[in-house]
């Protein structure tokens, strides 16, 4: 409940886009598990394939936002100069 009260804070440390994708790509990684394993055992696992690519833009979304962010912002002692 702590956790969810600091995303929701306007002052946070929390990096609300990193959190996202990290959420979506343990998302990820769990339906290929769960997958893995009903394939092994001979059942077929119906997983609509938007699904799963909606979480796969949304991973790669965040993290390439996030990483453009950090490129893009200027460091401190550059705006000082």
């Amino acid at each position: 409940m702590n956790l969810f009260r600091q995303l929701i804070s306007d002052e946070n440390t929390l990096n609300e886009q990193s959190f996202v994708g990290i959420v979506s790509f343990f998302a990820m990684v769990f339906v290929f598990l769960i997958d893995t394993i009903t394939g092994i055992i001979g059942v077929d696992l119906v997983i609509k394939e938007y699904i799963f690519d909606g979480f796969m833009i949304l991973t790669l979304g965040a993290f390439g936002i996030n990483t453009a962010g950090k490129v893009i912002k200027p460091k401190k002692n550059e705006t000082e100069q």
